[in-house]
């Protein structure tokens, strides 16, 4: 039932947009394309700029992690930048392979394009090491420009991936940090870290419409 959600509420917009009579369409207009996501429980909002809860948007807070090639990554990295992030680990045999293969569809699409990055963190940093997840990133062809893998600290790592980013097993379904995090979720974070999408990972039809998303996002300004 989600990936319907995530397929179409832009497309539902777009409809509204062509329907509504002019009196109305200079309302809608002022609305961006992909909504914004502020709570676990992943209602989409519409929000102008004019309106006063713009400012209350949520957005992801500061963090600091280690990439595969032993630097740090933070929110500086990202700033400015559209980015798809994800929550993985190198053992997963289960949905993580699938996963991968789609980052990986992104990495080329975007290979050129410095204004998209991609981010995933392990939910196994005790085990998924800076040395583990160059050998990861190696086995994948993983473009370092393009892709960051990191590691780091459990606590933080789930902490940000729960309380920030919403992501759990379950949409909707908010879950304690110490439960494993095990997600096929895909989240897309704008140019000013606010999140704008949720896709299935593991599902080509939701990475074609992720690509169109970040397509979308790119017209809007930072």
């Amino acid at each position: 039932m989600f990936k319907l959600k995530s397929l179409f509420i832009p497309f539902v917009y777009f409809v509204m947009s062509c329907n509504s009579n002019n009196s109305n369409d200079s309302k809608l207009t002022e609305v961006s394309t992909l909504p914004f996501f502020n709570k676990p429980d992943w209602t989409p909002e519409w929000i102008t700029v004019s309106d006063s809860n713009y400012k209350k948007i949520h957005t992801i807070p500061s963090f600091s992690f280690i990439d595969q090639n032993g630097n740090t990554l933070n929110e500086k990295s990202v700033e400015g930048k559209i980015y798809v992030c994800n929550f993985f680990f190198t053992k997963c045999r289960g949905i993580c392979p699938k996963m991968t293969s789609n980052m990986g569809l992104l990495q080329a699409y975007f290979k050129n394009d410095n204004a998209v990055l991609l981010l995933s963190h392990s939910v196994t940093p005790e085990s998924d090491s800076v040395s583990i997840l160059k050998e990861y990133s190696d086995l994948n062809k993983i473009d370092y420009n393009k892709w960051r893998l990191v590691t780091g600290s459990k606590k933080e790592i789930y902490a940000l991936a729960r309380q920030q980013y919403f992501a759990g097993d379950s949409i909707g379904v908010m879950q304690s940090d110490k439960d494993f995090l095990h997600t096929e979720h895909f989240l897309l974070v704008d140019q000013n870290k606010r999140i704008r999408g949720i896709y299935n990972g593991t599902l080509r039809l939701d990475i074609e419409q992720l690509i169109k998303d970040i397509q979308e996002l790119k017209k809007e300004e930072k």
